[in-house]
């Protein structure tokens, strides 16, 4: 640019008249051209000298990651709830074929619950902190007796701390649970009954590769009705989302194969592990990234172990079905 300005400014004191002596002689079609570009680099001179004279902020706004803000109710998850873990919070009803000790059977069990972001910190890239609340009630029926009896309902309410840098996020949540027997069931079993109620504190960190996320961490319960219940537990696992859509919904969106596997080992059950395995079709909104924005999912899923289900811890169960799960 500094020879191109070296090779125009005599042209550009040619267009002075201030400097002018004697009468410009005829002008060719090159010197045309050239004060063309003289008055073309004016303009663009100008323009830098606007530019330069702008606050810094208002410069470097666009492109600031280190700018934090304060946002109350967030409507996302910087922590994307566990896939397959059965005691996740959620909205879902399922069809489950179930083998267990006292009986083979059929169970509907549905889910009310939700995480609900209270405040969240964050930088413009995304990566900050976030305090919330979560709750909710899992119920399960027995499909094959004449009323569908209600038979275990697990009570779970907590607050999670969760957090997210770069590839990296976590959970820290204190929350308490607490199971009860259905009447139906009380009334037809007569079943020796367990005040099971506890609090606990869990951690779990997670990492994502692309759009595969390894997680892992524990529980420590405290408060324990039983007394001797179980004080610690291990949690691994995985989730896993597809890039492709596999198919889109018209406006409504597109559908993205999705699976999920939780281990958990619980002191209670000597360290046996409790399998759960889901895979599916998850449909978000188009431009969804996959962080715990609004979705539905359909899936198919598997367990193996110990029962989930609260009233029910000791017996060991199996099964497999459909679900419906809303991600709100």
């Amino acid at each position: 640019m500094k020879h191109r300005i070296n090779y125009l400014l005599p042209l550009l004191l040619a267009t002075n008249p201030a400097s002018a002596t004697e009468p410009d002689p005829p002008v060719s079609d090159e010197v045309v051209r050239l004060r063309a570009e003289v008055s073309q680099l004016r303009a663009e001179i100008h323009a830098l000298r606007a530019l330069s004279r702008l606050p810094e902020p208002t410069r470097m706004q666009a492109g600031d990651n280190n700018a934090t803000r304060i946002t109350p109710l967030p409507t996302t998850q910087l922590f994307t709830p566990l896939r397959a873990d059965p005691k996740e919070p959620r909205f879902f009803i399922s069809a489950l074929q179930v083998d267990s000790t006292p009986r083979d059977t059929t169970l509907g069990a549905v889910g009310f619950g939700e995480h609900f972001g209270i405040v969240r910190r964050e930088t413009g890239n995304g990566e900050g902190w976030q305090l919330g609340i979560a709750g909710a009630v899992f119920a399960q029926f027995d499909l094959e007796t004449a009323s569908s009896d209600l038979i275990n309902a697990d009570y779970v309410i907590g607050l999670p701390l969760t957090w997210r840098h770069g590839d990296w996020s976590g959970r820290l949540r204190l929350y308490h649970q607490s199971s009860h027997l259905g009447d139906e069931f009380l009334l037809s079993t007569q079943p020796q009954r367990v005040n099971l109620s506890f609090e606990a504190i869990e951690a779990i960190v997670a990492y994502d590769f692309g759009n595969l996320r390894l997680y892992g961490g524990g529980e420590t319960l405290f408060d324990r009705d039983p007394a001797d219940l179980g004080k610690h537990l291990l949690h691994a696992g995985l989730d896993w989302r597809g890039r492709e859509v596999a198919f889109r919904l018209g406006d409504l969106g597109g559908a993205r194969w999705v699976a999920g596997l939780d281990i958990q080992r619980w002191q209670q059950n000597d360290w046996a592990n409790q399998i759960s395995a889901k895979v599916g079709l998850e449909f978000a909104p188009h431009g969804a990234s996959g962080r715990a924005g609004r979705s539905w999912n359909t899936m198919l899923e598997f367990y193996d172990g110990p029962s989930p289900y609260g009233q029910f811890y000791p017996l060991d169960l199996r099964y497999w079905g459909i679900a419906l799960q809303l991600g709100l």
